[in-house]
């Protein structure tokens, strides 16, 4: 339609847009994050993902904007009053 069409009123006919689908992303397992016996004790050397992944399992969600240290903190408060 011209511009003078919209100028008018002229009717335009509707143009259908695909609708996305949304993306449901499942939150990581237990499975798909082991942990050794030996490897709880030594959480220094994890990185933060990797805490904030082995925090959920414990049931804990920790936020990665935070500093290392403070994540291991918490980590660690949470799991001496467990």
């Amino acid at each position: 339609m011209s511009h003078f069409g919209d100028l008018i009123g002229a009717k335009k006919t509707p143009v259908s847009k695909p609708v996305p689908t949304p993306v449901v992303q499942e939150p990581p397992s237990r499975e798909s994050f082991k942990v050794e016996e030996k490897d709880k004790n030594n959480f220094s050397e994890m990185s933060k993902k990797q805490l904030e992944v082995y925090g959920r399992t414990v049931g804990i969600e920790l936020d990665r904007r935070h500093s290392k240290s403070k994540l291991l903190k918490e980590l660690q408060e949470h799991i001496d009053n467990s």
